[in-house]
């Protein structure tokens, strides 16, 4: 009688499992992706707490929606994590058509690498997808880390010098390191490799830099100050006039303004260093106002993406 009922007992164990797997593999996995987030950014310095409109940090790694894709791979590039596994769960039925869409996206990855800081940017993002819907990103960064110690060192070397006592308001300070930089950089029209002009490295020890390199140095520092920023990119192909370009976004006293420190350092005809406030400090507005005698649109940003920027209509 014992082992009959003991019998019965193991075939209603064996059904309730057999009819509930996937709700106990999703839950094994969320456990699993629970031990993950916590790992993910915990020791990394340079993780940004903050949230924005357009993307967020998470701690909740199984997708079920493409902002949930977005924030994931956010995230993950936030904590500069080079290797991360997560998993598309069967009520996500798009969500692995949506992640090879976001891997082949460029203008979309470039967007999202605009939120984080430059010393976790990355430089490229290999995903791979398994049948059974794991996906595996595997994520290359830019900025080596003798070049970050360097920087850093720099940095802080130089705020001690720029930032004096009688600079009160955020609009000195600011303009402070907005002047130094310009006045110690020149645009490199030959976009030297070698030279690094391309990043923050580039444009403080070899003062030269393209507008990566203005920005991520200016990020650096505007960082380093205290300040919530990221970096605005226009990308080719928007319209026939807009060019890809890329430029500071802060948020100082209330709200966010526009820096852009390459238009405000012209390449001259007459070979003269000039130095401008033209693009200093703008809201979107007054960025049209000043873009309105030019032909190129390299400020021609899209508004749903750096939402923080949008025009008050």
């Amino acid at each position: 009688m014992n082992k009959y009922i003991v019998s019965i007992f193991s075939f209603i164990i064996i059904l309730v499992v057999l009819l509930n797997v996937d709700k106990i593999t999703d839950k094994i996995i969320n456990i699993l992706y629970h031990t993950n987030s916590y790992s993910i950014y915990i020791n990394n310095e340079y993780y940004k707490e903050n949230n924005y409109s357009f993307v967020k940090n998470t701690k909740e790694f199984v997708p079920y929606g493409k902002q949930d894709l977005l924030n994931i791979i956010y995230t993950t590039i936030n904590s500069k994590s080079d290797n991360f596994t997560f998993y598309c769960p069967k009520e996500y039925q798009n969500c692995i058509n949506d992640i090879n869409n976001f891997s082949n996206d460029a203008d979309l990855l470039t967007h999202l690498n605009n939120f984080v800081h430059p010393f976790n940017s990355f430089t490229s993002i290999n995903t791979t997808i398994s049948d059974s819907g794991e996906v595996n990103l595997k994520i290359k960064y830019l900025y080596q880390e003798e070049e970050i110690l360097a920087i850093e060192k720099e940095v802080d070397e130089l705020l001690k010098k720029i930032i004096t006592a009688d600079l009160e308001s955020n609009y000195d300070k600011i303009k402070a390191i907005h002047d130094y930089i310009i006045n110690n950089t020149k645009y490199d029209l030959d976009d030297d490799k070698e030279k690094k002009s391309y990043n923050a490295y580039g444009a403080l020890f070899n003062h030269l830099a393209t507008c990566n390199g203005y920005t991520d140095l200016m990020a650096i520092f505007l960082s380093e100050m205290g300040y919530d920023n990221y970096k605005v990119a226009t990308t080719n192909g928007k319209d026939e006039k807009t060019q890809g370009h890329v430029w500071n976004a802060v948020f100082v006293d209330g709200r966010w303004l526009h820096l852009d420190l390459t238009w405000d350092d012209p390449v001259s005809s007459d070979n003269k260093d000039y130095l401008y406030h033209k693009y200093f400090l703008i809201d979107t507005e007054e960025l049209e106002t000043a873009d309105s005698n030019i032909t190129s649109k390299e400020h021609n940003f899209d508004q749903s993406i750096y939402i923080e920027l949008k025009k008050v209509s």
